[in-house]
């Protein structure tokens, strides 16, 4: 796929790129890329395996900048990240992908983007905003997720929180470390070493700058809040074992009497007067009950109970 951008990505042939004037976007496959490296004379020779890739990066080359993007999956935590590279120089950008992403991203922007001021650096904006699209709202949802964990703890209702809370904070930590990346990137890009980008169009990389900023920021306040529901869920689940330890205690204690009592009629001497009495067996089970009664009634006024 090649683009020129005009003022939307208009669609061309690979040997329109020589004979339009103006930057380009093209996404390839690795084997495409193999084929066709040296056409775009970058003075370059990567070799892109996905399996490489490990962080979202820029490098500066003598005449180009390369660099790759591995990007978490919003939806699913576990799944694996979506990797790819890239090269670029004045005239153009090259994203080398086989998932599929680079080329639905661009497609997206030329379906939905006009431009008044056309450029490379307006592009690349445009296809960066694409990678944080939908974040501040999956922030916002856990965000709100992570209140209704705190209120399910406070009000004892909580179910497998301990277990939602190590995803969620996983899946935050792991949103965080790719916005660390992206930031360094952008900085790689706004230092604009080699003059691939015009001085006043510098101001979209400190736009997007200033958002992935805030976005790790947010995700730094929701770690720490996992971190207090965390600390909280712990406080209440101690509370609740010390409640049946009290409990356990308390009957422990009641019973000890009643236990002295069952050892000492179990010895079954001779000569007890209790064992002829009529009224023994009666009276041992009103000193139980009465024994029972008060401790019961001890704990309840200590607030034991």
């Amino acid at each position: 796929m090649y683009y020129l951008i005009r003022s939307i990505l208009t669609e061309v042939k690979r040997e329109e790129l020589a004979r339009q004037p103006g930057p380009y976007v093209a996404v390839l496959t690795r084997s495409e890329w193999l084929q066709e490296r040296g056409s775009f004379d970058m003075g370059i020779d990567i070799d892109p395996f996905s399996h490489q890739i490990h962080s979202t990066k820029a490098e500066v080359n003598y005449d180009s900048l390369t660099g790759s993007f591995s990007i978490p999956d919003r939806a699913d935590a576990e799944a694996e990240e979506t990797r790819f590279a890239f090269a670029l120089d004045e005239k153009g950008v090259v994203f080398i992908d086989d998932s599929g992403y680079a080329a639905n991203a661009v497609t997206q922007i030329a379906r939905t983007k006009r431009w008044r001021l056309p450029s490379l650096e307006r592009f690349l904006y445009d296809f960066l905003e694409q990678i944080v699209a939908d974040d501040r709202e999956l922030i916002e949802r856990y965000d709100l997720e992570l209140d209704e964990m705190e209120d399910a703890v406070n009000r004892d209702k909580e179910d497998d929180v301990n277990d939602r809370l190590g995803e969620i904070r996983s899946h935050i930590r792991d949103l965080r470390i790719h916005y660390e990346h992206l930031l360094d990137f952008t900085q790689e890009l706004e230092e604009n070493e080699n003059n691939f980008f015009t001085t006043e169009n510098l101001r979209y990389f400190r736009l997007f700058f200033n958002r992935v900023e805030r976005l790790r920021s947010a995700t730094v306040a929701i770690s720490e809040h996992a971190n207090q529901i965390r600390d909280i869920y712990k406080a209440h689940l101690d509370v609740r074992q010390n409640r049946i330890m009290t409990i356990l205690t308390v009957v422990t204690t009641i019973f000890m009497p009643l236990t002295l009592i069952v050892g000492w009629y179990g010895m079954n001497f001779r000569y007890m007067p209790e064992l002829e009495s009529p009224w023994g067996y009666p009276i041992v089970i009103g000193v139980s009950l009465l024994i029972l009664i008060a401790g019961l009634l001890f704990f309840k006024k200590k607030k034991w109970l």
